[in-house]
């Protein structure tokens, strides 16, 4: 069994910012999915809040960055996906709160 958990990268990506919003990318509901294997290699499937992000490569670099960070961790692939779109019903309930949404 491997060294590094979803925690711990769920953990780092609350520590991506969408510069755009100042919010990062599991509050603003942008991480569809976290998997590691048994080799420690991790797989993250990512959205933006829209397909015109002009941050997108730099946010998907960021991710694959500060992941990178995390001791043990082998290989990293960072996928973007627009399936199923994002919306705004994906922000963390009190965030949406807290903006009014």
């Amino acid at each position: 069994m491997g060294k590094v958990s979803k925690e711990m990268v769920w953990n780092k990506l609350k520590e991506v910012i969408d510069f755009e919003i100042g919010l990062d990318v599991v509050t603003l509901g942008l991480v569809y999915d976290v998997q590691v294997d048994e080799n420690d290699n991790v797989y993250v499937l990512m959205t933006m809040t829209t397909p015109m992000c002009p941050l997108a490569g730099m946010i998907l670099q960021d991710a694959e960055t500060k992941i990178r960070e995390i001791e043990g961790v082998n290989d990293v692939k960072v996928e973007l996906t627009f399936d199923p779109p994002w919306t705004p019903d994906r922000i963390d309930p009190d965030v949406r709160a807290q903006l009014g949404i």
